[in-house]
């Protein structure tokens, strides 16, 4: 009789935690699904906020983000007209709301509400409060690539930046010239080459490959110095893995299949296995040679090994103690690159793209090169006295930024502005859409017009924080100099070219 008594409460017991879970269940998803994202709707909306309105989602938002990525691929896989009005084309969620609800306006992902924000004195109470407003989380897909500074929030983030800065330091930036010039001469000869195997006197040339090969050996120059070769061999691994990515990130939409063992995600991880070991072993080198005394900081990795053994020698004056590790250095080496080669790559290829179609700015420029530096190699100091080419570079990145925006989260209620934001919503900053506002811009702000530059970048947005194509405040892209001065340099070597046609 005990035995039965014991086991009809077990039973008792069970039935009543299922009775439980299917009461609790319901309640749990009416609050989570359609409760909470209304409430956060129907408060937006009181401050006079336009947007979408909110629809039951019960898909992973990394789900449908991967759709949207792979719609967007689609969408930019197409040609464009030529014109600089671009924001249709690959832009297309933000520049929708805007267009339909106007800049005061948001749009949903999965269950969170973004908000577009286009005040400038909104936008610097942003980009100056980290604290309150950090970036949000990277993808799994992301973080299989690549992480770093990009990624990184509070003491990590603050111990890696200043262990980094010292790399992009404008006197350590000169040391790194005569590889831009090196890699820049290497592209021309294969371009005369070309020509005369033509008939000497005219040649059509897809210049978009040579300038992906030309940053490339750039960034492998300034990254690894003497170990080039090596790292060259590095940087192809990494672009094997970004196609790679791409290609499980468009054919898999569910995000759980990039992490299952298929032949392609093995590779990746082959891949990465690779690229560690490479680096490492460059870096076990480096130290062996900062430990017998020979020079080392005359690239990118040499810069952060010294600087991070400053730091771990206790020398840094900084409250976080210790400095980076092995795989934290791979992961700033890997970001170095890719952020850097993509940059510099787009800058330039833009540039030609808007000095062919306005010849006028060309010859200019051109001119300006010839009485700054003659028939002598291009040098820091004249750089730095090329006002005609920084207006056009300036006005090339307002056009094209290399980021079209940013995203932050808001982690706890507070006031942005006169707006007050729930927790749990995102923030989107649309460069590209506020570089191209007629209001800041005048009607002329999806036109070529590098005068707007003429006194400075203060003077061109009337002292509003309107231009950032990298950024602003403390989290101001670190590399912002470092390719500003590339593609001066590389520019400045070879032209700029004239071409009769362009198509991209």
């Amino acid at each position: 009789m005990e035995l039965l008594s014991v086991s009809v409460s077990g039973c008792t017991i069970i039935w009543v935690v299922m009775t439980v879970i299917v009461a609790v269940i319901p309640i749990w998803a009416l609050q989570v699904l359609w409760l909470k994202p209304k409430k956060m709707e129907n408060l937006l909306r009181a401050q006079g906020l336009q947007g979408q309105p909110y629809k039951l989602d019960l898909f992973c938002a990394e789900l449908k983000q991967n759709y949207m990525l792979k719609l967007q691929h689609e969408a930019n896989s197409k040609p464009i007209t030529l014109s600089n009005d671009v924001a249709p084309d690959v832009f297309l969620s933000p520049h929708q709301a805007v267009l339909k609800y106007g800049k005061n306006s948001f749009l949903w992902e999965g269950r969170k509400p973004k908000v577009i924000i286009t005040n400038p004195e909104e936008i610097k109470q942003v980009f100056n409060k980290m604290q309150d407003y950090p970036k949000p989380k990277l993808s799994s897909i992301a973080k299989f690539f690549s992480v770093g500074l990009i990624e990184y929030e509070g003491e990590k983030w603050a111990k890696h930046r200043k262990i980094i800065s010292p790399a992009f330091h404008p006197d350590k930036l000169k040391s790194m010239l005569p590889a831009f010039l090196k890699s820049s001469q290497d592209m021309i000869s294969k371009w005369k080459e070309m020509l005369a195997s033509k008939d000497g006197t005219t040649c059509e040339i897809d210049v978009w490959p040579f300038l992906q090969d030309l940053t490339c050996d750039a960034i492998s120059r300034t990254a690894f110095g003497s170990s080039y070769a090596e790292g060259t061999k590095i940087f192809e691994l990494l672009k094997r893995q970004g196609y790679l990515l791409m290609k499980a990130q468009y054919a898999h939409i569910i995000p759980i299949l990039m992490f299952l063992p298929t032949a392609t995600n093995r590779m990746m991880k082959e891949i990465n296995r690779n690229i560690s070991d490479s680096v490492v072993s460059i870096i076990k080198k480096r130290e062996q040679a900062m430990k017998n005394g020979e020079a080392t900081n005359i690239d990118f990795l040499g810069l952060v090994l010294e600087s991070n053994h400053s730091e771990n020698q206790g020398h840094g004056n900084s409250k976080i103690n210790g400095g980076m590790t092995d795989q934290d250095v791979i992961e700033e080496c890997k970001l170095f690159y890719l952020a850097g080669q993509e940059t510099t790559a787009n800058l330039l290829v833009w540039t030609m793209v808007l000095l062919a179609r306005h010849p006028e700015w060309q010859a200019r420029a051109r001119q300006e090169v010839l009485q700054v530096f003659g028939n002598q190699n291009p040098n820091n100091d004249g750089l730095s006295h090329l006002k005609i080419m920084t207006m056009i570079l300036y006005e090339v990145l307002r056009l094209y930024p290399p980021a079209i925006y940013f995203n932050r989260v808001v982690p706890e209620d507070l006031k942005l502005g006169d707006l007050s934001l729930p927790a749990g919503t995102h923030i989107s900053i649309p460069i590209l859409l506020i570089h191209h506002d007629n209001d800041i811009w005048g009607d002329d702000a999806k036109e070529f017009k590098p005068e707007r530059f003429s006194e400075g970048i203060a003077k061109a947005t009337k002292g509003q924080l309107s231009y950032f194509p990298f950024g602003w405040g403390p989290r101001m892209c670190i590399g912002q100099n470092f390719s500003l001065l590339e593609a001066k340099r590389l520019n400045s070597t070879f032209g700029p070219p004239r071409f009769k046609n362009v198509q991209y």
